[in-house]
């Protein structure tokens, strides 16, 4: 399973235990992200960049996360792909880009090392020539890394299409032509910014043992992996050109990585959100955050043990066709809904304050909730009405 994948759809189990589970939505944490972080010049990308801003944004992820810790060089994500391209595209094609590609990783751990990227006596950003270089290594594994999560879409890469058309003159010097001049000036223009922000501050107050990037979660079979865990704090790395957008998608994507640490192995305690076209570092403790998404279980064990339950009990990321697979999902959702008792609100489940005024008794804990309400029941996720609560107002 791949927590991305069943995000990325709002009919998979995954997304509906979500979407029921955190009441309130993505709504009042994005109004808390935009009161809170003014916003900040956007650094937008070269004309040149078109449709690989995928490509950019994974390549300075991996630059970011080797400058707080090198301790793996190499992703595994771009180590899995490069053993997916050698079935792709024909045996003479897939043998050179599997020999281009172990070279790729040789030349990309050597160059790591060289640089000692993440020793805090030197500085986040290098000289140009060495930022280069780095970029055009990160941007050929992130082509590598289509080939993992999307064989298709890899088909269009421009790696791919150089070894299809000459796979005996496709060499590393080859690849590490391809990626255009703005691709590369793009990565090296969000590291340069990330040099002088907030992630150059956390850098320098964290130490080596305190970092670690690519986490993952052990106990559960799902494919996801947080981009950097500095101390106790998660975070998210994105570099989206619309910052202020804050989508739901990444919401339930931090949301989701905080649940998956089921045994509280990671001891996270704040999540956090990095912003590469504006240098901004969002966090906030988890407690909040559970609050500002509306969660109804507040209590982080229950709540991570049942997600875990959905996991197991069902192929989460992956919408239901068949019917009789559509009723177990649904009697399975319907069995890890959290519990409404008397006095709480039928939205949230948080207890619901006294009335404001003698004699009018209160439903729901606050008005957002009571705005919420009308969807959530259309959508199902709440009954009609609470007998414990028909005399509310």
């Amino acid at each position: 399973m791949s927590l991305t994948s069943g995000l990325s759809c709002p009919r998979t189990p995954l997304r509906r235990f979500l979407d029921r589970e955190m009441s309130a939505g993505p709504k009042p944490l994005r109004e808390n992200f935009r009161a809170r972080y003014a916003a900040a010049p956007v650094l937008m990308p070269p004309e040149g960049v078109g449709t690989e801003a995928g490509t950019v944004g994974t390549a300075i992820d991996q630059c970011l996360r080797l400058a707080l810790t090198a301790a793996a060089p190499v992703d595994l994500a771009t180590r899995l792909g490069i053993d997916t391209s050698q079935g792709i595209g024909g045996p003479r094609a897939g043998e050179r880009m599997g020999a281009v590609g172990e070279q790729l990783l040789e030349r990309l751990a050597e160059t790591v090392h060289a640089l000692d990227l993440d020793n805090r006596d030197l500085p986040m950003d290098r000289t140009w020539e060495e930022e280069q270089d780095l970029a055009r290594l990160l941007l050929a594994a992130a082509w590598h890394q289509v080939a993992a999560r999307n064989p298709f879409g890899f088909t269009y890469t421009p790696l791919f299409l150089a070894a299809v058309e000459a796979p005996t003159d496709f060499t590393l010097e080859r690849l590490l032509d391809l990626p255009h001049r703005d691709l590369v000036d793009d990565v090296t223009a969000q590291l340069h910014l990330a040099a002088t922000g907030p992630l150059q501050t956390l850098r320098a107050t964290t130490g080596l043992a305190h970092c670690k990037g690519g986490v993952m979660f052990a106990g559960i079979d799902i494919t996801a992996d947080a981009d950097l865990l500095a101390k106790s704090t998660l975070i998210e790395i994105k570099s989206t050109r619309h910052p202020r957008r804050f989508e739901k998608a990444t919401a339930w994507q931090i949301l989701g990585y905080l649940l998956l640490d089921t045994t509280d192995h990671h001891r996270i305690d704040t999540v956090g959100l990095y912003l590469t076209r504006t240098a901004t570092l969002a966090t906030w403790p988890v407690e909040d955050y559970l609050a500002l998404l509306g969660a109804r279980s507040r209590d982080l064990p229950q709540l991570r043990a049942t997600f875990a339950e959905l996991l197991t009990d069902c192929t989460a990321d992956q919408e239901p066709f068949e019917i009789d697979e559509q009723r177990r999902v649904q009697r399975l959702l319907e069995r890890l809904a959290t519990p409404i008792p008397p006095g709480h609100c039928p939205v949230c489940a948080q207890t619901v304050p006294p009335p404001a005024s003698p004699g009018r008794a209160r439903r729901y804990c606050t008005d957002w909730c009571g705005r919420r309400a009308p969807g959530l029941r259309l959508r199902g996720w709440l009954p009609d009405r609470s007998p414990d609560l028909a005399t509310a107002a």
